[in-house]
């Protein structure tokens, strides 16, 4: 097989494909995998020849530091295909920096921009019939590195793995949310690992967010770690509030990713003449508003679902309904968003790489 690409890749290809056996009408996020990975180990100090090969289990020392000390990041990213059957990527620059920042906090090795970029060219190269046509159809695709040195000492790993899996998906929508603002337990702390991409910050959500679906909800609205009085993200999403015509979202920081969807959706609304604050929202702030009937959306942004709008919050076990409005901001950001990433609109900021 010959792809055009300043990386030298080893290419293996899967004597068979399985996409004839999916129904792609009916896919649960995150469930299928397309015929090949891609692998790519570091050690003696420096990354060894990728490989893409076919998806498959791999054997891993059962001390490996990733199980005990837990040394992984990963990165979520789509890929789209347009009318014209090519397949675009949306701001892999971002999702590649913010690996590297991830890889850094976790005193992981970073990884190089051939290897992440041009690797993920190749592979989708060879997995082109996996993105299909359509609104709504993408191909998820997940970057991920973990610690594969052994040994049970607490110290870094000096041996790792990068791995690029791919799974078709459809709309991700997981329909009206309710969701409780967090009085007591923390997503992230300052001085932590919040802003990382780190497996760790979604495991140690778990527990709160089977609390919170236990009484009804099926989200979190995240406070600051000091005083709870800080809105911060919902689920394991960034999370705007509509007071007004105002978006209000809260800044990164150590505690809150930097998600692309967030960064995207706020230079659409201000190219749009949509008020925009960047700024911490306060909890007291956000119930004023839903009391005085000025609070008018709440939605979460993220890649997964691009936009999902909240019906309501709890807080101190009082709940607050919002309204049911048809000029609704966070709709329009997500068309306008999601009509870039399928080559529908004029992509006037320059965020689309065509594969």
């Amino acid at each position: 097989m010959s792809l055009k690409t300043t990386l030298e890749i080893d290419i293996v290809s899967a004597s068979s494909s399985k996409i004839d056996s999916v129904d792609f009408e009916n896919l649960a996020f995150g469930n299928v995998f397309t015929d090949h990975m891609l692998l790519c180990d570091f050690k003696d100090g420096q990354w060894q020849k990728p490989t893409i090969k076919p998806y498959e289990p791999f054997l891993i020392d059962p001390s490996a530091k990733v199980f005990h000390y837990g040394q992984a990041i990963f990165e979520g990213m789509k890929a789209y295909k347009d009318e014209n059957d090519d397949v675009w990527l949306f701001r892999p620059d971002q999702n590649f920096k913010r690996f590297n920042n991830s890889a850094k906090r976790m005193a992981m090795p970073e990884i190089t921009e051939d290897i992440f970029i041009d690797g993920l060219k190749t592979i989708l190269k060879i997995e082109k019939n996996w993105v299909k046509k359509g609104l709504g159809n993408t191909l998820y695709i997940r970057p991920f590195m973990i610690a594969i040195g052994s040994g049970v000492i607490a110290q870094p790993s000096t041996q790792y793995r990068f791995m690029i899996i791919l799974s078709p998906a459809r709309s991700y929508y997981s329909g009206e949310v309710k969701v409780i603002i967090a009085e007591h337990y923390s997503r992230a702390a300052n001085g932590g690992i919040g802003a990382a991409k780190a497996a760790g910050n979604y495991s140690a959500q778990f527990y709160p967010t089977k609390l919170a679906n236990d009484k009804g909800f099926q989200q979190i609205i995240w406070t600051d770690d000091a005083t709870h009085t800080k809105l911060e993200e919902a689920g394991t999403m960034n999370v705007f509030f509509r007071i007004n015509d105002t978006l209000l979202t809260a800044p990164t920081s150590e505690r809150i990713l930097d998600g692309v969807t967030r960064k995207s959706l706020i230079d659409i609304a201000k190219r749009d003449g949509i008020n925009v604050e960047v700024r911490s929202v306060l909890v007291s702030e956000l119930v004023e508003a839903s009391k005085n009937g000025t609070l008018k959306e709440i939605f979460g942004a993220g890649t997964a679902a691009v936009v999902n709008p909240i019906k309501g919050f709890s807080y101190q076990d009082v709940y607050y309904e919002l309204p049911k409005i048809e000029d609704s901001i966070a709709l329009e950001l997500k068309d306008k968003l999601t009509n870039i990433q399928y080559k529908l609109a004029d992509d006037t900021f320059g965020w689309t790489v065509k594969i």
